[in-house]
């Protein structure tokens, strides 16, 4: 391979999440941890490099975006998604899920009513809820694997709570989708139609598989834009999430600058300075590293889909589409979900995301994170393997 992919590299020590602090989660560090949303593997040479040569500076004083910085922006939008932008209506923060808080306080009030739709990523109803908004919740509906909006439930419940924004994860976590270009004109239009401000999670946006293309919201028609923040960030792409850069696409003026007014109110201005050399990096030179590693990661999931096939019958992956992130049916396990999460850490020594924490639709589900080395992979579903076999006694050991 041009890139080692296959690579197994040893994060205990660098004051990783995921690998150095299972204890204060209850974990033992046994326990392989699939459950965090970042990747085991290195990022692009010339990211690296990038870095080193800013470091090497020496000096680290409050910094901005510059015209190059915009341009990488605008380039990679353009190549990767055929969306069209102006770099500079491009807002930095430091987090997606920074932004998403700091949009809610922009364009709703407290006691507003805010929809998601669930089983979805956590920090979502988090948002809501911290910000003294009102959660309500359509439920996503599923079909043979595969999810889809209840589109009657979704307007019928914004009408009722007199909704004022919607948070999209667009393409969806946990449970992979890639909305199409009809989905997302029908959300739009509902939206539209009931004065709903759209803030559009796209940080999976590279992320898509097979025959699927992701669809920037805000590129679908200038009303929809008008309308909407595209919250973006090389972070998922690029393995860079600990250098804390996002970029905020808000095309309408006024918009945007609500939104930067807030974001003063935060004390939050100047960006990070190397993360904001990571994402110019990124975007200017990392186009090849991505392709081969979707190549892999697409690999990945057609790995971890046939071994549960073949060895795990009772255990259904989700129609995947999207992200790094599968989407596990556990259901007829038979476990209560407290029960099937123990089962996980202490039998299996597995550390996943339980499904209940992403809401309604999500109890006897587990989102596993396949963005690893496929030895790590084939350890972990033969650790579940084997320990469903002491379990149940009707699986076949290695």
């Amino acid at each position: 391979m041009k890139y080692d992919f296959d690579k197994i590299c040893d994060r205990r020590n660098t004051d990783s999440l995921k690998y150095d602090f299972a204890a204060e989660h209850g974990v033992s560090e046994e326990a392989l941890p699939l459950w965090i949303a970042d990747m085991d593997f290195r990022i692009p040479n010339e990211v690296i490099a990038a870095i080193k040569k800013r470091a090497e500076h020496g000096i680290f004083g409050y910094v901005a975006p510059r015209a190059d910085y915009y341009k990488a922006l605008e380039n990679w939008f353009k190549t990767r998604h055929g969306w069209q932008t102006d770099g500079r209506k491009f807002v930095q923060t430091c987090s997606v899920v920074f932004a998403i808080c700091a949009l809610l306080r922009t364009f709703t009030n407290e006691g507003d009513s805010v929809i998601i739709c669930q089983p979805v990523y956590y920090p979502f109803e988090n948002s809501v809820i911290n910000n003294n908004r009102k959660l309500v919740v359509s439920g996503l509906i599923q079909q043979n694997g595969k999810y889809f909006v209840d589109f009657e439930d979704f307007e019928n419940k914004i009408i009722k709570n007199k909704v004022k924004a919607f948070i999209m994860c667009s393409p969806h976590n946990p449970v992979g989708r890639v909305w199409s270009k009809e989905e997302l004109i029908k959300i739009g239009e509902i939206c539209l139609k009931h004065n709903v401000f759209v803030i559009s999670d796209e940080i999976h946006c590279d992320f898509a598989f097979g025959s699927n293309k992701h669809i920037p919201f805000a590129s679908i028609s200038k009303k929809f834009a008008d309308n909407c923040a595209v919250c973006t960030a090389p972070t998922k792409t690029f393995n860079i999430a600990g250098l804390h850069i996002s970029n905020i696409y808000i095309e309408n003026d006024l918009n945007r600058a609500k939104f930067k007014k807030e974001l003063d109110k935060c004390g939050y201005s100047e960006p990070n300075v190397i993360g904001m050399t990571a994402c110019r990096a990124a975007y200017t030179y990392g186009e090849d590293w991505l392709d081969h590693l979707k190549e892999y990661l697409e690999q990945n999931i057609v790995f971890v889909r046939n071994f549960i096939k073949e060895n795990l019958p009772e255990i259904e992956v989700a129609v995947h589409e999207g992200t790094y992130l599968v989407w596990l049916d556990c259901r007829k396990l038979g476990m209560e979900d407290k029960e099937l999460e123990n089962f996980l850490k202490d039998k299996a020594k597995l550390w996943l995301d339980s499904g209940y924490v992403f809401g309604e639709g999500g109890s006897g589900f587990q989102r596993i994170n396949v963005a690893y080395p496929r030895a790590v992979l084939k350890e972990a579903l033969e650790r579940l393997q084997v320990a469903l076999y002491e379990f149940g006694e009707k699986y076949a050991v290695l």
